[in-house]
Protein backbone atom coordinates (compact mmCIF):
# COMPACT_ATOMS: atom_id res chain seq x y z
CA UNK A 1 0.00 0.00 0.00
CA UNK A 2 1.13 3.53 -0.70
CA UNK A 3 1.26 6.56 0.75
CA UNK A 4 -0.98 8.29 -1.61
CA UNK A 5 -3.64 5.11 -1.60
CA UNK A 6 -6.48 5.46 0.08
CA UNK A 7 -6.59 5.09 4.10
CA UNK A 8 -8.08 1.84 4.75
CA UNK A 9 -10.56 1.11 7.33
CA UNK A 10 -11.34 -1.80 9.13
CA UNK A 11 -15.53 -1.66 10.15
CA UNK A 12 -17.09 -3.62 12.66
CA UNK A 13 -20.68 -4.11 14.33
CA UNK A 14 -19.66 -6.47 17.42
CA UNK A 15 -22.84 -8.42 18.74
CA UNK A 16 -22.81 -10.45 21.60
CA UNK A 17 -21.07 -13.82 22.09
CA UNK A 18 -18.05 -11.96 19.94
CA UNK A 19 -20.16 -12.63 16.50
CA UNK A 20 -20.94 -9.41 14.31
CA UNK A 21 -22.63 -8.24 11.69
CA UNK A 22 -21.82 -5.65 8.85
CA UNK A 23 -21.58 -2.02 9.34
CA UNK A 24 -24.71 0.05 8.85
CA UNK A 25 -24.54 0.96 5.10
CA UNK A 26 -24.68 4.97 5.62
CA UNK A 27 -21.57 4.81 7.41
CA UNK A 28 -20.15 2.58 5.16
CA UNK A 29 -21.47 4.75 2.03
CA UNK A 30 -20.02 8.09 3.47
CA UNK A 31 -16.60 6.40 4.48
CA UNK A 32 -16.28 5.36 0.38
CA UNK A 33 -17.64 8.62 -0.65
CA UNK A 34 -14.56 10.24 1.25
CA UNK A 35 -12.29 8.40 -0.47
CA UNK A 36 -11.73 5.74 2.49
CA UNK A 37 -11.17 2.10 1.70
CA UNK A 38 -13.35 0.19 3.87
CA UNK A 39 -12.83 -3.57 4.80
CA UNK A 40 -15.93 -5.04 6.76
CA UNK A 41 -14.82 -7.11 9.59
CA UNK A 42 -15.59 -10.72 9.60
CA UNK A 43 -17.88 -12.96 11.45
CA UNK A 44 -15.76 -13.02 14.09
CA UNK A 45 -15.98 -9.55 16.02
CA UNK A 46 -14.20 -10.54 19.18
CA UNK A 47 -11.24 -8.48 19.94
CA UNK A 48 -9.02 -11.24 18.55
CA UNK A 49 -10.89 -11.72 15.53
CA UNK A 50 -10.90 -7.36 15.13
CA UNK A 51 -7.34 -7.57 15.31
CA UNK A 52 -6.52 -10.43 13.47
CA UNK A 53 -8.20 -8.58 10.44
CA UNK A 54 -7.32 -5.11 11.08
CA UNK A 55 -3.39 -7.03 10.94
CA UNK A 56 -4.04 -9.14 7.96
CA UNK A 57 -5.61 -5.88 6.30
CA UNK A 58 -2.70 -3.95 7.00
CA UNK A 59 -5.64 -1.03 8.07
CA UNK A 60 -4.69 2.35 9.10
CA UNK A 61 -8.38 2.56 11.14
CA UNK A 62 -10.46 0.18 12.99
CA UNK A 63 -13.61 1.95 13.72
CA UNK A 64 -15.91 -0.12 16.19
CA UNK A 65 -19.71 0.46 16.59
CA UNK A 66 -20.71 -0.44 20.22
CA UNK A 67 -23.97 -0.92 21.16
CA UNK A 68 -23.45 -3.58 23.44
CA UNK A 69 -22.66 -1.99 26.80
CA UNK A 70 -19.74 -3.82 26.82
CA UNK A 71 -17.53 -1.21 24.99
CA UNK A 72 -14.75 -0.58 28.02
CA UNK A 73 -13.85 -4.22 27.48
CA UNK A 74 -13.94 -3.92 24.20
CA UNK A 75 -11.96 -0.90 22.82
CA UNK A 76 -9.83 -2.36 26.05
CA UNK A 77 -9.02 -5.77 24.41
CA UNK A 78 -8.25 -4.44 20.93
CA UNK A 79 -6.00 -1.69 22.40
CA UNK A 80 -4.16 -4.28 23.85
CA UNK A 81 -3.99 -6.64 21.14
CA UNK A 82 -2.95 -4.07 18.54
CA UNK A 83 0.05 -3.24 21.05
CA UNK A 84 0.64 -6.99 21.15
CA UNK A 85 0.92 -7.45 17.36
CA UNK A 86 3.18 -4.22 17.26
CA UNK A 87 -0.16 -2.87 15.41
CA UNK A 88 -0.33 0.22 18.51
CA UNK A 89 -0.23 2.81 15.61
CA UNK A 90 -3.36 2.01 14.26
CA UNK A 91 -6.27 4.43 14.83
CA UNK A 92 -9.34 3.35 16.98
CA UNK A 93 -12.36 5.09 16.49
CA UNK A 94 -16.06 4.32 17.13
CA UNK A 95 -19.43 5.29 18.12
CA UNK A 96 -22.99 3.99 19.74
CA UNK A 97 -24.80 4.52 22.88
CA UNK A 98 -21.63 5.10 24.93
CA UNK A 99 -22.24 7.37 28.08
CA UNK A 100 -20.32 10.80 28.08
CA UNK A 101 -18.23 9.67 31.13
CA UNK A 102 -17.14 6.55 29.58
CA UNK A 103 -15.95 8.52 26.43
CA UNK A 104 -13.50 10.36 28.93
CA UNK A 105 -12.06 6.99 30.03
CA UNK A 106 -11.78 5.86 26.81
CA UNK A 107 -10.17 8.51 25.24
CA UNK A 108 -7.81 8.66 28.61
CA UNK A 109 -6.92 4.71 27.43
CA UNK A 110 -6.06 5.18 23.63
CA UNK A 111 -9.20 5.42 21.65
CA UNK A 112 -8.79 8.70 19.56
CA UNK A 113 -12.06 9.37 18.88
CA UNK A 114 -15.63 8.48 19.82
CA UNK A 115 -18.87 9.61 17.90
CA UNK A 116 -22.32 10.02 19.34
CA UNK A 117 -25.12 8.61 18.43
CA UNK A 118 -26.26 11.58 16.73
CA UNK A 119 -23.05 12.38 14.67
CA UNK A 120 -23.61 12.40 10.76
CA UNK A 121 -21.82 9.64 9.05
CA UNK A 122 -19.86 12.21 6.88
CA UNK A 123 -18.51 13.92 9.86
CA UNK A 124 -17.26 10.98 10.88
CA UNK A 125 -15.23 10.11 7.30
CA UNK A 126 -14.23 13.73 7.39
CA UNK A 127 -12.32 13.25 10.63
CA UNK A 128 -10.63 10.41 9.68
CA UNK A 129 -9.64 11.60 6.04
CA UNK A 130 -8.45 15.01 7.93
CA UNK A 131 -6.70 13.22 11.52
CA UNK A 132 -5.22 9.99 9.96
CA UNK A 133 -2.39 9.69 7.56
CA UNK A 134 -2.50 6.56 5.24
CA UNK A 135 -0.29 3.90 6.61
CA UNK A 136 0.24 0.09 6.49
CA UNK A 137 -1.11 0.09 10.11
CA UNK A 138 1.49 -2.44 11.41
Amino acid sequence: MSESGPIRVVMAKPEAGGKGSAAPPTLVEAFTEAGLEVVQAGGDQSPAGLVATVVREGAAVICISSLLGEHEALFGGVLDLLAEHGAGKVTVIGGGIIPTTDITALKERGVAEIFSSGTPPWAAAEWVRDHVRQSSGV
